[in-house]
């Protein structure tokens, strides 16, 4: 018959043994990326998706989306903004205008002239920013 050696092995380090290595800390989370920016890089890979021909149309896109065809309507409306508009969206040094919700830039799509879209867009980022002021005061 074998002789059976049992012994018990801790799991967890003693609070003795813990405090003699310091803790490592986590790096911070990177920042969060704003929802209207994660929307228009979407409305641009959505586009690029229809042009290389692996979906149809805008409800192929809803299917694979498990979204409605108005959903991604309102979406791709997205890249009808003016290039400049398009850029300080998907640039994250732009943070004043990340407060600005797509329902804002609703508003803004129905403009046709580009320079009437860039001065709508500058207007409500001024706004978004005195209210984003406003809030911080308020807390």
């Amino acid at each position: 018959m074998k002789d059976r050696c049992e012994d018990e092995v801790p799991l967890k380090r003693s609070a003795r043994q813990a405090a003699g290595r310091p803790k490592k800390e986590a790096p911070p989370p990177p920042p969060r990326i704003p929802r209207i920016t994660r929307l228009m890089a979407l409305a641009i890979k959505f586009q690029d998706m229809i042009d290389r021909g692996e979906v149809k149309d805008y409800a192929d896109l809803a299917r694979l989306g498990c979204v409605t065809r108005a959903r991604v309507t309102q979406i791709m409306n997205l890249t009808l903004l003016a290039p400049e508009i398009q850029e300080a969206l998907l640039t994250p040094r732009e943070l004043v205008c990340h407060s600005i919700s797509e329902h804002h830039l609703r508003r803004i799509l129905g403009l046709i002239d580009w320079r009437e879209q860039a001065t709508a867009f500058a207007s409500t980022c001024e706004i978004a920013k005195h209210y984003k002021a406003h809030m911080l005061v308020r807390a």
